[in-house]
């Protein structure tokens, strides 16, 4: 019987140096005395939650050591329910890694890409649309347009962007609402009607009424859906916006496992789910998520900003998820995303292929992690006009 021998974190700095923000990613490798070597990727959240990730999966390693690596759900249960007490974003992140590098040593033993082992592929590629500062400058209408432009001439059919203007804490809500119109009319005149707009409110507004105003504004705009309008912590709230607004809602980038989905699809607070494989639990619990969000015809779009490996994760779970709906994915043909991975997952002109090497259907190119050391990152403070601490 195969035997774990060894579980193991890597630090890669993933951002190009014109890039705002220094994520870095986190990378788990599980090792078998037969020679298997499962990859993983842990959500990481800045400097401080990094460190705390590593440091947690070094001790699920004690609980793994000796222990059959095919043995998955035994073993998420093992960890997950010996804590007694609720796992927070660093617990769940560790453990969704673990959980996904068990998966790929699964699917190289059994010679088959992981979304055969869930049931097979219910389609044949995998709708991609890409958030718009990836790609060029958002901080004015006239930059966003120009940058859709762009960004549609490569294939993709939908692109994402933050509606609000850049300096959106030190406006009123009036202000905030009328230039977040002038940017999505922008974009929309640039892209034409059959492009998907996609609006990343990132739950900088604390009142669901001040949402709702908004979301009004740009209804004759036909964004394809609206994410996070208000903070997730109060679901009532996101309700309260979803039957207010003709636009689709989406979130659920920060919920970890099914029981943090369960009462926002019950109080059909959501249109679409927007799960993250490497916090929510991997990608089993990913899968459970997206089922039980079919029974209440609630779509399922996960959250992806993350390395390539991430992407390979996400697309197994797109392949065989009937009521997936489109794909967040950050393009990988440039380094540092081109050079971490030995082959990434194919894209062409909006679409992503399906993996068919065993596994998650990618390896880490390992001899590439000295040229980018980890870097500490810390978010932003946002500080409002007033002094008081806003959302960002």
């Amino acid at each position: 019987m195969t035997r774990i021998t060894d579980v193991k974190t890597f630090f890669f700095h993933g951002q190009k140096a014109t890039e705002k923000r220094g994520r870095n990613w986190i990378f788990v490798k599980v090792y078998t005395d037969d020679g298997f070597e499962g990859v993983g990727e842990c959500f990481n959240t800045g400097v401080f939650g990094d460190i705390a990730i590593t440091e947690v999966v070094k001790g699920y390693r004690q609980w793994l050591l000796g222990k059959d690596p095919t043995m998955i759900v035994y073993h998420w249960q093992a960890i997950y329910r010996s804590s007694r007490f609720p796992f927070g974003l660093v617990e769940m992140a560790a453990l969704s890694g673990i959980e996904i590098a068990l998966w790929d040593i699964l699917g190289k033993k059994c010679g088959v890409p992981v979304y055969k082992l869930l049931g097979g592929s219910c389609r044949d590629k995998i709708r991609a649309y890409v958030s718009l500062f990836v790609y060029g400058e958002t901080d004015t209408p006239e930059n966003l347009a120009k940058t859709a432009g762009e960004v549609v001439k490569l294939g993709y059919t939908g692109v994402k962007f933050n509606p609000n203007p850049p300096d959106y804490w030190k406006k009123t809500a009036d202000q905030i609402e009328r230039e977040a119109f002038e940017r999505v009319k922008a974009v929309r005149d640039a892209v034409g009607d059959d492009i998907f707009i996609m609006l990343d409110y990132a739950a900088t507004e604390y009142s669901p009424a001040n949402a709702i105003k908004m979301a009004k504004a740009l209804e004759p705009l036909n964004p394809f859906f609206l994410e996070e309008p208000v903070l997730w912590e109060n679901i009532d709230a996101m309700a309260e916006v979803k039957a207010n607004t003709k636009i689709p809602i989406a979130t659920g980038e920060r919920l970890i496992t099914i029981h943090g989905f369960r009462e926002l699809i019950q109080k059909r607070a959501v249109d679409i789910i927007q799960p993250d494989p490497i916090l929510t639990g991997g990608i089993l619990e990913t899968i459970k998520i997206a089922t039980m969000a079919d029974a209440y015809y609630v779509l399922v779009a996960p959250h992806n900003p993350f390395s390539p490996i991430a992407t390979a994760v996400c697309v197994n779970v797109d392949a065989c998820t009937p009521n997936f709906l489109i794909q967040e994915y950050k393009p990988d043909d440039k380094p540092p995303r081109s050079e971490v991975v030995i082959e990434p997952v194919k894209f062409d002109r909006g679409w992503l292929q399906l993996p068919t090497k065993p596994g998650i259907g990618i390896e880490l190119n390992e001899e590439a992690f000295s040229k980018y050391p980890y870097k500490p990152f810390e978010r932003a403070t946002v500080i409002r006009e007033d002094g008081s601490i806003g959302t960002y």
